[in-house]
């Protein structure tokens, strides 16, 4: 008797701290929709198709990566269903899709959709649902605007604060030069031509003697490239996405045109730009980095390279490691995991906000050295840093100091 009265007052015991483990586990644990004990539903937006499909390369190595986490248990034991969408970066239809994934797919936020313009057509959206839009693969200036779009955080330098180091570098170097500018004609194009002309302050109006824009629906800048040599210019500053940027520095070759040519950081990339364009076209060119490129033999013992070249043969094969694009996606996807598992089992959407806006000298280990991520509840931009970089041989070689392009009110 006394045998099964000592089992019973063990087994009562156990039964009451069960209840009490499993009351407190559930005090502690809020999901909003897309969450839940065993799953995180991720949503995603990306050009697979149309001008700016070499960028749906970063859409992919996400997935690879997450694919990675769910492989080793997840992120506080929950594993990460990605839904990814094409747009063909169309607005219209980034709006549908980002509708889908909010009202049917239910994901608990969207995650590093690309472009400029297609994010401006569901900001609103996005912030009215109050469901979060985080990390989008974009550099507008306006995504660090918490007080009036607090769903809203980028992730990459803003293109403003890009041209003014650009700025910087020409009123330092070249300070008489005649400045041509080819831009995309949407709010991408315009924030880097802002970035450039406030960089450049009185000296602007002087300095930059041509201004021309394209539209994405055009298959060819050819003709632009023809009349901005036409007015005489020794500097050309090129804002323009990659298929573009590929077509004017074949061009500018092929007229015989040799003005200092600054191409801007999203299309900089080795693998789907200087490549096809000819290594022989693209000596010389200045962009700027806040991203290691593979093809520097500096990064050659370097740990986290190491780190993202074996992620690429384990789990992302098909991967190019040259594409800029796969750097991208593998920094941006471990921002997030920090991001996730910052919020513990506190997944709401609020939360995810509150985490993202509480990075503090976060480093992925693809950033150049010195450069950190950092944010707060005033300041949504994670990095602000990048390093000048002129193209020789095959590969970008960095010069000069880690600088920051603040850009005021």
């Amino acid at each position: 008797m006394p045998v099964i009265a000592t089992r019973l007052a063990v087994a009562s015991a156990a039964l009451a701290l069960l209840a009490a483990s499993s009351s407190g586990a559930l005090a502690q644990k809020k999901y909003d929709t897309g969450a839940t004990d065993t799953e995180i539903k991720i949503g995603n937006i990306m050009p697979y198709s149309g001008p700016a499909s070499a960028y749906g390369v970063i859409g992919k190595t996400e997935q690879a990566y997450f694919n990675k986490i769910n492989a080793a248990g997840g992120i506080n034991g929950r594993k990460i269903n990605f839904i990814s969408y094409d747009d063909g970066y169309s607005p219209p239809k980034t709006v549908e899709q980002a509708r889908k994934l909010v009202e049917s797919d239910e994901v608990l936020f969207i995650f590093n959709s690309l472009g400029t313009p297609p994010n401006s057509a569901i900001q609103k959206y996005m912030n009215s649902k109050k469901v979060p839009q985080l990390f989008v693969a974009t550099g507008a200036t306006k995504w660090n605007d918490p007080q009036n779009f607090p769903w809203t955080m980028g992730w990459q330098p803003s293109y403003q604060s890009e041209s003014r180091i650009y700025a910087k570098y020409l009123l330092k170097e070249k300070p008489n030069a005649k400045i041509a500018v080819l831009y995309q004609n949407d709010d991408y194009g315009k924030d880097y031509l802002k970035g450039l002309k406030d960089g450049l302050g009185a000296k602007a109006a002087s300095m930059i003697i041509a201004e021309e824009s394209y539209e994405t629906t055009e298959p060819s800048i050819d003709n632009h490239i023809v009349k901005l040599k036409a007015t005489g210019a020794d500097v050309f500053v090129d804002i323009t996405t990659p298929k573009f940027a590929a077509q004017a520095i074949k061009k500018i070759n092929e007229i015989e045109w040799k003005p200092l040519h600054i191409l801007n950081n999203v299309s900089n990339s080795v693998g789907s730009v200087i490549k096809p364009a000819g290594f022989e076209n693209s000596q010389g060119i200045i962009s700027a980095a806040y991203l290691k490129d593979v093809s520097d033999p500096q990064w050659d013992n370097d740990a986290g390279m190491k780190q993202f070249l074996d992620f690429l043969a384990k789990d992302f094969p098909e991967g190019n490691k040259l594409d800029a694009s796969v750097v991208v996606g593998y920094g941006v996807a471990q921002t997030l995991v920090q991001v996730l598992k910052q919020c513990g089992d506190n997944l709401t959407r609020e939360n995810i906000m509150r985490q993202a806006a509480n990075l503090k000298d976060f480093r992925t280990e693809v950033l150049l050295p010195g450069v950190m991520i950092n944010t707060s509840p005033s300041d949504f931009a994670p990095i602000s840093q990048l390093q000048l970089e002129r193209f020789k041989g095959e590969r970008w070689e960095l010069f000069g100091d880690v600088v920051s392009g603040e850009v005021g009110g």
